[in-house]
């Protein structure tokens, strides 16, 4: 049975130390849980930057990805969240794939009491038990009792 590939939407790749040093452990997480895992700057390294149009054909290879992917992982760090990931994660929602979300960052962005993040980046989770889809540390996510270690096992 072929592994479920899961788009890894991170605004990590942009610095090199954070290529080097947090985008790894994401990759290694997902993976050991048994995913095939779509990150867009490795995947993206074929494309000459140099070459004019590169930006647009970036961003249509990434936009592909999400459409052909299985699911996507998100990391919604920052206030707000990066625009790129924003922009991978409603196009993820809108084709209705399985969203897990990823959070370690404790300031909040949103005006809910509830949600710590704008409301409309939880559409595409459950309304109820949303919380097993939402992700607040690395070990958090190899946790067999959360959604995407369910959805990996066909349980969800």
């Amino acid at each position: 049975m072929a592994k479920k590939q899961i788009y890894l939407a991170s605004p990590y790749g942009f610095s090199a130390q954070q290529k080097a040093s947090l985008l790894p452990a994401f990759v290694e997480r997902l993976t050991a849980l048994g995913a095939e895992v779509w990150e867009p700057f490795e995947r993206n390294n074929q494309i000459d930057f140099s070459e004019e149009g590169w930006a647009y054909r970036v961003g249509q290879a990434d936009l592909q990805d999400v459409v052909e992917s299985d699911a996507i992982f998100a990391i919604v760090n920052g206030t707000p969240p990066d625009e790129g990931v924003m922009v991978e994660l409603g196009a993820a929602i809108a084709l209705g794939k399985p969203t897990f979300l990823f959070r370690d960052d404790f300031r909040r962005c949103t005006d809910s009491e509830r949600y710590p993040l704008n409301l409309m980046l939880f559409t595409g989770l459950p309304e109820t038990g949303w919380e097993d889809s939402y992700y607040t540390s690395l070990d958090e996510i190899s946790f067999p009792n959360k959604a995407l270690a369910r959805w990996l096992a066909d349980e969800a």
